[in-house]
């Protein structure tokens, strides 16, 4: 029995023909061993047809095709024109090997040409792949590895599928370098406070701010020139005007050493190297702020912009976040803890991420699990909203929050919360009222489910009425049944006592 391979190269099909097996064994270790050896495996393998590509175009649907288990029309006849035919009712005497098996499967499913994919056939297509250049002789030095990149970069492009307004890959990239920012700014200002107290001493207690301080030490330079010729500009940086006259009278009195010039230049530099990132650290969470807008503006109206940035972090992407349930974004953050009170049979953590909430904050302490679990069901809520919808809006998140909001003053003082039926209601008539764009099938889907919701109202009366009927004959027929039984039992003690 022969065996065709069907080797599909970036720059067209090409069909192989393997009749000489036995010269290399019939194993995968054998055309291992074999593949490296070009007169050895040409002997075995030749060339019986190729069909080269029209275009780059033509090269990546077909590509693309394969990828996807789907043979088409160029590739079938290509098949059909150079494979032997078969004969209906009779044993084909040949098989094609693939290296993809769902398109293998499709084909024989499509042309009844017996096909294969395993180990033997994917050894003898390495082999093809190393010496393909070889095989066809009008291929250029050079050709082969430039049909290969561009089809790489085409193929690769068109499978990432990449929204300019909708890349929560910058949001967590942004909220991971925040993060580092504030550890540095930390560092470095501690670093500040260290380095110029010891020149002037008394500016610590008097200016606590790390940024304000950087600012104050990168004006003031030498504490021996302060005059009241500082007070201005020092009112200025500081708000208060008597903070900046008693940074002046503490200057003149200051027990802290003399610093040379040079040593002054290096302060100063460092200072002002605080200020920059301090500045840079307000535009990156102006920037995050903006970007969370865009991407899950009800997530943010909901739960906040650093919480909930934070989250998709955690999650590795707005999808994933969409696709959790409501109890596992309640503990996202917590998994040590959890994974320890499973091991030790403990309690189980209540919270992760979203502690930082000021919801759980305000909720009193025999409250906090129930407010996590509720804010974590509308999280959930906002997150699918934001992932899946079509234009972005932010009224579901506000809405979301405002039922957050009478969830805690349901815990407090008793107060009823609204459903959340009738606060969607509210937003999609909201949104209709307010025409923006998107509204006919707003307008269609609700009507839709309006009259769905009337719908099953009545269905559900309706079947509650038939399962009430339902009981009552159930009830009928026991004792029913009962009734008769009683009587069994009396005959038979009636003629036992006869019998007796």
């Amino acid at each position: 029995m022969s065996l065709y391979l069907l080797y599909e190269a970036s720059s067209g099909y090409a069909l192989f023909e393997a009749h000489g097996l036995d010269e290399i064994g019939q194993n995968t270790e054998a055309v291992r061993s074999s593949v490296s050896d070009l007169n050895r495996f040409g002997r075995v393998v030749k060339l019986t047809a190729f069909h080269p590509f029209e275009s780059a175009l033509d090269a990546l649907n077909q590509i693309n095709a394969v990828s996807e288990g789907l043979m088409t029309d160029e590739l079938r006849s290509f098949l059909e024109l150079n494979l032997p035919k078969v004969k209906e009712g009779k044993k084909s005497k040949f098989s094609l090997g693939l290296a993809e098996p769902k398109l293998g499967s499709h084909v024989c499913e499509a042309t009844k040409i017996p096909c294969q994919s395993n180990e033997f056939v994917l050894e003898l297509l390495r082999g093809v792949r190393q010496h393909f250049d070889r095989f066809i002789k009008d291929l250029k030095p050079g050709d082969l590895e430039k049909a290969q990149l561009g089809l790489a970069h085409s193929y690769s492009r068109a499978k990432v599928k990449f929204n300019v307004n909708r890349v929560d890959n910058m949001v967590i990239q942004a909220i991971f370098l925040l993060d580092t920012l504030d550890k540095d700014i930390n560092s470095f200002a501690m670093r500040v406070r260290e380095w110029y107290s010891w020149h002037f001493p008394e500016l610590v207690k008097i200016v606590n701010d790390n940024y304000l301080y950087a600012r104050v030490a990168k004006i003031i330079e030498d504490k021996s020139k302060l005059s009241e010729e500082h007070i201005p500009m020092l009112t200025e940086v500081l708000g208060d005007e008597d903070k900046a006259k008693e940074v002046v009278e503490a200057g003149k009195a200051s027990m802290g050493q003399d610093l040379s010039p040079v040593d002054l230049i290096n302060v100063q530099n460092f200072a002002q190297r605080v200020m920059d990132l301090s500045e840079y650290r307000k535009k990156l969470y102006d920037y995050l702020v903006a970007k969370m807008n865009d991407i899950a503006p009800n997530l943010a109206a909901l739960i906040g912009d650093m919480v909930g940035a934070r989250l998709i972090s955690h999650a590795g992407s707005l999808t994933n976040l969409a696709k959790c349930p409501s109890s596992t974004l309640q503990i996202l953050g917590a998994e040590k803890a959890l994974f320890r009170a499973l091991k030790t049979k403990g309690n189980t953590p209540k919270y992760g991420l979203i502690f930082h909430s000021s919801f759980i904050g305000r909720a009193s302490a025999k409250n906090k699990g129930r407010i996590a679990r509720y804010l974590a069901n509308k999280c959930s809520i906002a997150s699918r909203i934001d992932c899946f919808a079509e234009r972005s809006t932010a009224a579901f998140g506000e809405k979301l929050r405002e039922q957050v909001e009478e969830r805690l003053d349901f815990y407090d003082k008793g107060v009823a919360p609204r459903k959340n039926l009738d606060v969607m209601k509210d937003v999609l008539e909201t949104l209709q009222n307010q025409g923006e764009e998107g509204e006919p099938p707003v307008e269609a889907s609700t009507e839709r489910s309006t009259k769905k919701k009337k719908k099953s109202k009545g269905e559900e009366a309706m079947d509650m009425e038939e399962e009430d009927e339902k009981k009552k004959k159930e009830k009928r027929k026991m004792e029913k049944e009962q009734a008769n039984d009683n009587s069994k039992k009396k005959k038979k003690k009636k003629n036992k006592g006869e019998e007796s």
